[in-house]
């Protein structure tokens, strides 16, 4: 149940005996900030300038029935409190113009989770987490791996790495859950003492929370942001290829593995619209039109591949390269974002500028759905596309209506959610996209995202590992569908993927929601699924992951609820305290993974969760709670699943079909 006791200025909100949020004269809830800042943006990173010229805490409090006021030295913060049976919610209203504070109880030993996509940890106890849709990978780190020896290389630290789809949804391991529903730039500090939320205007509401499980926390999350992520009938049959370099290309690779035996879904060609080399390699063609010279005879080639069970997949951006067709169409119709002296405001991706579609235009909107997805890609037979970008608004731009400022969280927000109409006014139920980029809401318009876009290696900032921590986070800010690159994208000097990272990467994405490979930004310096030591893997984890399918559907069901498909170790236990492995994930309720990160390793310590277990691949029992040392030759993830499992019988037939 849940209380609010009020004496003079000393208010407290409790629920199943907890508090929730105290506020005292020393110990205000929260502070009223004057602040300036400035940005400065290179290439979707951003970097800060604050200053501050008057905080003012906010130390007096009033409440008569669900109406509260907090104010102090002249400024005020208004709150209506409406309680559930497991918490309450706080309508908030402020003073424009001002940034606000919040502050709220923190506990010894506590362990927070969330925060939307968060690469690099997933208790984010300690840390600075920055609410500030930005790019994610940086080009420092990148040309560090190039000029370093592997063993001087430092993975960087948390707090450095920037974040595609931040949200501040935070679950902590008291079965806590706090929710700000804000659009703005902000930043939450998890210390010893209190948890500090800060944002450069206030929020619309808090949300506060208390269950009795990480899973009924995520069901009423769903409420409040509803959940329509899905994933269409046809991805299950196999791994979606990436391959690229034109129509002949393309169809030589995929009847190829189909007559190799491998299970292939689709064939996703990010250069369907024309290919880009720049200093990094081989980047796409901004010009959304179907390249006749590379992709000459499209249509019939996507029938071809359709008539043998294969899709056609493409990409997409919010963004037109520099003097391309599209690019001065819509130039002359003023249908990009410019500068305050009218001029186009160009973003530069690598080494070429581009302009950005004005989203808050709806001729533009209108465009984009008509022509660039309906007419130039579905009417193709395009059945889905990676919808990429979304986090590069810059806040000095001018838009057709609105505040950059405002906009700059919800910019991807806005770009999925002109491809989800898209699709539903198009009347397919076999489309779909995905997207790297989101913010608060995404979960309701992307129908999967992507743990977007991984170096080439092992490394835990920015290699494979990464996309656990990055996964789990999401899965507790109420994103539940995601998947990633299998074999990563950056690659640059002597960072490139050989077979090993290729096969341990593909063994992970085998017992995930979705197997897609991408051939990285340097596929010539990269091995591919149809390399001669990958290929009998690729094989053989294709066909495991495409006869999985009557779980995977039963885990994407649970996803489309609102509970996570991917969850972290300590997840059925519910404190941080039983985590032994920051990488071991369960899919679903019923299977535990453990992916390989290290080079070389054909072993892996594995520390299964209570319970009775059945290593996947040989059907033998382990006891939960205890520790093992599995084998794990190339092609062999340790892989386990519950005894009493009513998809046992899949799991064991499956297995016995598969093992070597």
């Amino acid at each position: 149940m849940v209380s609010l006791q009020y004496e003079k200025d000393h208010l407290t909100l409790l629920a199943e005996g907890e508090i929730l949020l105290e506020h005292t004269i020393k110990k205000p809830f929260a502070v009223a900030v004057k602040r300036e800042k400035t940005y400065a943006f290179n290439r979707g990173s951003v970097k800060e300038s604050v200053s501050e010229a008057v905080r003012q805490p906010l130390v007096k409090v009033e409440q008569e029935n669900d109406r509260i006021v907090f104010s102090g030295g002249g400024r005020r913060l208004e709150a209506r409190l409406r309680s559930f049976e497991n918490g309450a919610e706080l309508e908030l209203s402020g003073e424009e113009g001002w940034s606000y504070e919040f502050a709220l109880p923190a506990y010894d030993g506590e362990a927070v989770f969330g925060g939307g996509e968060q690469y690099r940890k997933t208790n984010l106890r300690g840390e600075h987490v920055v609410n500030f849709v930005s790019e994610h990978i940086k080009a420092s780190t990148i040309i560090q791996k190039a000029v370093l020896p592997k063993a001087l290389y430092v993975p960087k630290k948390h707090g450095s790495i920037g974040s595609y789809a931040p949200m501040p949804v935070f679950v902590t391991d008291r079965c806590r859950l706090i929710y700000f529903d804000v659009d703005s730039d902000g930043i939450s500090k998890f210390g010893d003492e209190k948890y500090d939320f800060i944002f450069d205007r206030c929020p619309v509401r808090l949300t506060l929370l208390k269950g009795r499980s990480y899973e009924e926390l995520s069901r009423s999350m769903a409420e409040r942001i509803v959940n329509r992520q899905y994933i269409p009938e046809w991805c299950h049959s196999g791994m979606i290829l990436g391959v690229q370099g034109g129509t002949e290309t393309v169809l030589k690779k995929a009847f190829d593995m189909l007559d190799a035996g491998a299970a292939v879904s689709a064939v996703w060609c990010q250069d369907w619209s024309g290919e880009n080399r720049t200093v990094m390699g081989k980047q796409v063609w901004w010009n959304w039109e179907a390249d006749e010279k590379l992709y000459p005879g499209l249509k019939e080639a996507i029938a071809r591949l359709n008539s043998r069970g294969v899709k056609f997949l493409g990409y997409i951006n919010p963004y037109l390269v520099k003097d391309s067709s599209l690019y001065d169409l819509c130039r002359d119709r003023n249908w990009l974002i410019t500068k305050k002296s009218g001029e186009v405001y160009h973003i530069k991706s690598t080494t070429f500028d581009a302009g950005m579609l004005d989203l808050t235009n709806p001729e533009t909107v209108r465009f984009i759905k008509e022509e660039l997805i309906k007419k130039n890609m579905m009417d193709l037979g395009i059945t889905g596309w990676m919808a990429d970008f979304g986090e590069y608004l810059p806040i000095d731009c001018v838009l057709h209506d609105g505040d950059p400022a405002r906009l700059h969280n919800l910019w991807p927000v806005m770009w999925a959610r002109i491809n989800r109409e898209a699709i539903e006014e198009f009347g397919s139920e076999e489309n779909m996209f995905f997207t790297r980029s989101g913010y608060l809401g995404i979960q309701t318009y992307a129908p999967i995202l992507w743990n977007g876009d991984q170096h080439t290696d092992f490394t835990k900032d920015y290699g494979m590992p990464c996309v656990m921590p990055a996964s789990f986070s999401l899965g507790f800010s109420g994103v539940t569908m995601v998947h990633c690159d299998i074999g990563g994208f950056f690659s640059f000097g002597k960072m490139r993927r050989n077979a090993e990272v290729f096969t341990r990467w593909m063994e992970m994405c085998a017992f995930s929601l979705l197997m897609r490979s991408h051939e990285s930004i340097r596929p010539w310096a990269n091995v591919q699924f149809d390399h001669e030591k990958v290929l009998p893997h690729t094989r053989r984890l294709t066909n495991i992951h495409r006869e999985l399918r009557p779980y995977i559907e039963h885990c994407a069901g649970l996803a489309a609820s609102g509970v996570p498909a991917v969850r972290p170790d300590f997840w059925d236990e519910v404190s941080y305290t039983a985590s032994r492995d920051m990488y071991s994930y369960f899919l679903g309720e019923d299977m535990f993974v453990c992916p390989v990160f290290t080079r070389g390793s054909r072993h892996r310590s594995v520390h299964l969760p209570k319970g009775k277990w059945v290593y996947f691949w040989s059907g033998e029992e382990y006891d939960g709670g205890n520790e093992y040392r599995i084998p794990s030759p190339l092609g062999k993830i340790p892989v386990f699943y519950r005894k009493d499992s009513r998809f046992s019988q899949l799991f064991r037939g499956v297995a016995d079909k598969y093992t070597f």
